[in-house]
């Protein structure tokens, strides 16, 4: 297994070493991918200064949105020759644990999502109304999508890269949170070798978070959209649960 940890960032200067030093302590042996939106605040900085062969920058010229960055990521991946087998998304404010990244990694699945509300799964200072906010965007998509998963709103996840081939990144267009949805929408098309791992999220400590109300509209809209088309359906039956 060859892994590379992709985190998007825009303004994460603060957080973005200490991530990448938890990464490392672990014995993750992983690359990391950084794709930092021409943070005005030295993140970009920050990360060359670890210089390291295995710690790569993709420095973007402006702010263009989660989905895109992730997209930009999952192609240098597939273009970088460096024979990765897996993928891993993360956050670059600290709310995702490396500590938990170990028994992703050695779960079975073409996709593995990191769950918070499932058993085994939980949260650490996050505000009510995000908890909320989380769940009830999870269960509208739930209904809306025929998507039977616990946690189809959070970003930390292991994608294998022969999966992240086969999907036309042309037909992703999401920018927000809800690119997260349309990953798993997208994928469950394909297989059904998708595994959910309980993850404790903690609350970032620093900087400021992105959410805002143009990306839950976004999220409402494009979801609505997609089950009126009638392009949801998942086979539950198959689904494979790591406890």
């Amino acid at each position: 297994m060859k892994t590379l940890v992709i985190i998007p960032t825009y303004n994460e200067a603060d957080s973005i070493v200490d991530i990448i030093t938890s990464l490392i302590e672990q014995n993750i042996c992983a690359d990391v991918l950084v794709v930092d939106d021409n943070s005005p605040d030295s993140t970009a900085m920050r990360v060359l200064s670890l210089n390291s062969p295995r710690i790569h920058l993709l420095l973007r010229e402006s702010k263009s949105g989660l989905g895109s960055a992730y997209r930009a990521g999952f192609q240098w991946a597939l273009d970088s020759g460096l024979n990765f087998t897996h993928i891993v998304s993360m956050d670059g404010d600290g709310s995702h644990r490396s500590v938990d990244l170990a028994r992703m990694l050695n779960s079975p699945g073409d996709l593995v999502l990191g769950t918070r509300w499932m058993e085994g799964g939980s949260t650490v200072n996050w505000p009510i109304y995000r908890q909320l906010l989380s769940r009830a965007g999870t269960k509208y998509a739930q209904l809306a999508l025929r998507l039977p998963f616990d946690d189809l709103t959070g970003g930390f996840r292991v994608y294998s890269l022969e999966m992240l081939r086969k999907l036309n990144f042309n037909a992703i267009t999401s920018e927000g949170y809800v690119f997260q949805v349309e990953m798993v929408r997208a994928i469950s098309t394909l297989t059904t070798s998708i595994v959910q791992v309980p993850i404790t999220f903690i609350e970032r400590e620093t900087g400021v978070s992105k959410m805002n109300r143009s990306i839950v509209i976004e999220a409402i809209v494009v979801i609505t959209r997609w089950a009126l088309r009638g392009r949801a359906g998942y086979n539950a039956d198959k689904l494979h649960y790591v406890k």
